[in-house]
């Protein structure tokens, strides 16, 4: 059987956790299989673009897990009552190609989206940032600002989105959070002033300039979250001359993320290196970093064996017949007649 997690499952899952030890534990799963790098089969997301949205498939293995995570990007959809992003994925067993995880991921692509963050900032962020910058105030903004509120200490918060409501909402839903303060600022250089992080985390599929040179000051590091597809952008090209720049995946990150900008020889420092402890990150506490985060299949790795195991852990999620039953694997035709359909969603033990 394949156990089967869904919306109201994830959700009680992330209460029975605690959103804020739900974000903490999963930035560690992450960072426990990037230092592990070399054991992946990694490649490149495989997108389908249209003029509105993009649809991809993501996926990654090693040698017991394969995992695959389908998700969407399409800014417009608010208009229409659903969510910009959303997504699903399967976790496999190698050996027989079995799945044992089906579970939703839009609300867990969020947190892992969020973990992801933390773990490039706790790696290249001043050790004692406290204030933020956070433009755009969409799904995923509640999930970064309580993230860096909870794991880094961040105190203040200057928030800033083109639409009010967004900001509204915002504002209520981090009301239960009374240390963190918000400063609603009146435009995006009115929030990043005096900022020790920056997170940008817009949706429109434009070749869009969130943040410009005169907007960054010594010492900043810029959680650019937003730009994540061909024609796609958030930062102007001369803040990353200015940076030094970090990547999860280069060949994916060159296609999709902020650095599309500039000749393929750039120079990136990939992510992982610096977790384990191959490379530098930040050189000089006057230095400019970015993360140019475009999610990477690896983080849905994480994502699908941290909810696997927690899941089976609180007996949370239903095992369905993914699969037919193999009593006679040379028989699948039986299937067609009566009196042998599958035994349907069995609540998990």
């Amino acid at each position: 059987m394949t156990r089967f997690v869904d919306v109201p499952t994830m959700s009680r899952l992330v209460q029975e956790v605690g959103v804020t030890q739900f974000m903490g534990q999963l930035a560690s799963a992450i960072e426990a299989d990037f230092v592990r790098w070399a054991d992946f089969d990694k490649s490149a997301r495989v997108a389908n673009h249209s003029d509105i949205g993009v649809i991809e498939l993501m996926p990654i293995s090693n040698a017991e897990r394969y995992a695959f995570k389908y998700v969407n990007g399409h800014p417009s959809n608010t208009a229409q009552g659903l969510y910009t992003v959303m997504a699903f994925g399967v976790l496999a067993d190698v050996d027989t190609g079995y799945p044992v995880l089906l579970s939703e991921l839009t609300l867990a692509t969020a947190l892992r989206t969020c973990a992801t963050s933390l773990m490039a900032a706790r790696a290249l962020a001043r050790p004692d940032a406290r204030r933020m910058a956070l433009i755009g105030n969409g799904a995923q903004s509640e999930f970064q600002a309580i993230g860096f509120h909870a794991h880094l200490g961040i105190e203040a918060l200057a928030v800033y989105d083109v639409d009010d409501a967004a900001t509204d909402k915002l504002v209520r839903n981090l009301a239960a959070f009374p240390k963190l303060k918000i400063i609603r600022a009146r435009s995006i250089a009115e929030a990043v002033r005096g900022a020790d992080i920056v997170t940008t985390v817009t949706a429109d599929k434009a070749y869009a300039t969130i943040l410009t040179p005169d907007m960054i000051e010594p010492g900043m590091h810029i959680n650019a979250v937003g730009g994540d597809c061909p024609g796609k952008t958030e930062l102007h090209a001369d803040v990353l001359r200015g940076a030094r720049v970090f990547v999860e995946y280069e060949p994916q990150t060159r296609v999709e993320g902020d650095i599309q900008q500039l000749p393929k020889d750039f120079p990136v420092v990939d992510l992982w290196r610096v977790l384990a402890g191959a490379a530098e990150g930040r050189q000089q506490r006057d230095q400019v970093t970015v993360f140019d985060s475009v999610g990477f299949a690896l983080e849905d790795y994480s994502a699908l064996r941290y909810i696997y195991d927690q899941a089976r852990q609180r007996n949370l999620g239903v095992d369905v017949q993914l699969v037919p039953w193999a009593d006679d694997p040379k028989d699948l035709f039986r299937y067609t007649r009566s009196g042998a359909m599958p035994v349907g969603l069995r609540r998990a033990a």
